[in-house]
């Protein structure tokens, strides 16, 4: 039996097609099809002399918005690179005040989008990470007793399960660093993952914050999902890069642990802005960066003091540890 494919077709303008498949190819996904409409049309116009007349249907085939293609195997690989790509269009959305670039919106062919958020879970099975952790989807039960540390989580389609390379990275990263009492910040913190078993392997307490409200939501249903009490963990819904009053508000201490699994576009812009939200011997841990990216990561993150203690990586994906000079 041959591989089945998604096709997922995401609608942009021309001023979108750079910064879009940007995201993309952080993403790992290289293999585009882009469609400007401009381009067609002035291609049309520039060549007239070349034929007296379009086929109507090719000429409707090229009207629409613009749009990039790309296709995913249909397996569970292909169904988390879309939960992140969904993820990475909605944060592209947020930073888009302007809505240059369009809609955003994607739209899947192969598998039907109500299939394919009937379907997904299927994918999603307990998962060991490092030592210490199993991520246990909530309508899974274990076959067997274990004495890991297990966050029961219900993610969303969008949202990290736990299986992407970058989320395995960092949870091997917080097994490594996390002691009892910490205080920890998650910047980005999408389904709650890294935030929620942080405080399951003994910090006292932790912020979470997203871009996308939806996920600030998840993340909080995620830590009661497995008896995390809300004093304990803070979920804020922003862009900490624009909304002064949102740094102000998670600036009230300093933690011992920072966790930004984001994109290497984000965690450069960030840079800056962490060094006074680390605690004294504080640790940032950040991932989400693809690695001819890394040189980009590291040389901002030198820049304002830090230090590079650690860089794991996993398929093409970086993760690097970092302390304050």
């Amino acid at each position: 039996m041959g591989t089945s494919w998604i096709q997922a077709v995401i609608y942009t303008t021309a001023a979108g097609i750079e910064p879009v498949s940007g995201r993309l190819y952080q993403l790992g996904i290289t293999g585009l099809e882009i469609e400007d409409e401009t381009d067609f049309k002035t291609f049309l116009e520039e060549n007239k002399n070349a034929w007296d007349y379009v086929d109507d249907e090719l000429m409707e085939a090229k009207s629409g918005e613009t749009n990039i293609k790309i296709y995913v195997t249909d397996n569970a690989a292909g169904h988390e690179t879309l939960g992140e790509v969904e993820r990475t269009l909605k944060e592209l959305a947020a930073y888009d005040q302007e809505q240059a670039f369009g809609s955003l919106r994607m739209e899947l062919s192969g598998m039907d989008e109500e299939d394919w958020a009937n379907n997904w879970k299927q994918y999603f099975k307990p998962l060991a990470i490092g030592e210490k952790i199993l991520v246990l989807p909530e309508w899974e039960t274990l076959d067997e007793p274990t004495d890991r540390t297990i966050f029961t989580i219900n993610p969303g389609m969008s949202f990290g399960t736990g299986s992407h390379h970058t989320t395995k990275l960092c949870l091997e990263r917080l097994e490594k660093y996390i002691k009892p009492g910490m205080e920890v910040l998650d910047l980005g913190c999408g389904s709650g993952i890294l935030s929620a078993v942080a405080l399951l392997l003994g910090a006292k307490s932790a912020t979470a914050v997203d871009i996308d409200p939806n996920a600030a939501e998840i993340a909080r249903k995620n830590a009661r999902r497995n008896g995390i009490e809300d004093e304990r963990y803070r979920v804020f819904a922003g862009n900490v890069l624009t909304d002064d009053k949102l740094l102000q508000a998670i600036s009230d201490r300093t933690y011992d642990l920072v966790l930004a699994n984001i994109v290497a576009d984000v965690i450069i812009a960030l840079a800056p802005k962490i060094p006074p939200l680390l605690a004294s011997g504080g640790t940032y841990i950040t991932s989400g960066i693809i690695t001819e990216r890394g040189d980009e990561v590291k040389a901002a993150c030198n820049e304002v003091g830090m230090r590079l203690q650690t860089e794991s990586q996993s398929g093409d994906w970086l993760a690097l540890d970092y302390q304050k000079n």
